[in-house]
């Protein structure tokens, strides 16, 4: 009985014990894999781009992709995930400290003012993927859930902003609550940076100040209110 205890607290010992080194080369490959599989399906699209495409081009075996990752679903909303946060941290994005101009800023036109800057962060980011995940979703049902599931979260990103801004002051008049909301859901959509800078060439000097403008424009009294920080 003695010798097989003590061989179960050896088991037990063995288990407990997690090298810092070799985790930290998992998450290295793990986060090689997610980088590579996000520029593969920006570049390729989802469909044409296979877990060994991914797994070749990252420099590790296929089960290793599949160990990590479960499907190509995932790992596309595992990039995804990353491209709109800026790493793997479990931090969400309205927490982040990139965010927090938006909660700091004072006044209505300030609050779109900072999300501007918050929209220009994600969409540099994360818009050759969104446009990805919206090719796919005609023909793959977990990119077309994905899709869906970025479009609530968008909104309700939207929302969050707008009631912060509505109890600093006034936003315009004919505009309730939901209206203004879906207003600057439309303004949030990384689509417009694909749009006028990637595809169009505009600078992102010039993209951000038009489209802090817009959002004043259509969401503030007046509509003109200047920047205010």
């Amino acid at each position: 009985m003695g010798d097989v205890m003590s061989g179960v607290n050896d088991n037990r010992r063995r288990r407990q014990y997690t090298s810092p080194t070799r985790s930290e080369g998992a998450r290295r490959t793990r986060q090689a894999i997610v980088a590579t599989a996000g520029a593969l399906f920006a570049e390729r699209g989802y469909a044409s781009t296979s877990l060994a495409d991914i797994a070749s081009a990252a420099g590790v075996a296929r089960p290793t992709v599949f160990a990590a990752f479960g499907s190509k679903g995932a790992l596309l909303r595992e990039a995804l995930d990353q491209g709109l946060a800026g790493d793997d941290a479990p931090v969400p994005v309205a927490d982040r400290p990139w965010f927090r101009p938006v909660w700091d800023a004072t006044t209505p036109a300030a609050v779109f003012d900072a999300y501007a800057d918050v929209c220009l962060v994600i969409a540099r980011r994360a818009a050759p993927l969104f446009e990805a995940v919206r090719r796919a979703a005609d023909d793959a049902p977990e990119a077309a859930e994905l899709w869906n599931t970025l479009q609530d979260n968008r909104r309700a990103g939207a929302s969050m902003v707008i009631a912060h801004a509505q109890q600093l002051g006034p936003l315009a008049p004919e505009l309730d609550t939901d209206a203004a909301t879906d207003i600057l859901w439309i303004y949030n959509d990384p689509a417009l940076y694909a749009a006028l800078v990637l595809r169009r060439g505009w600078t992102e000097q010039a993209f951000r100040p038009w489209l802090a403008t817009s959002m004043r424009r259509a969401l503030l009294p007046g509509g003109t209110s200047p920047r205010t920080t």
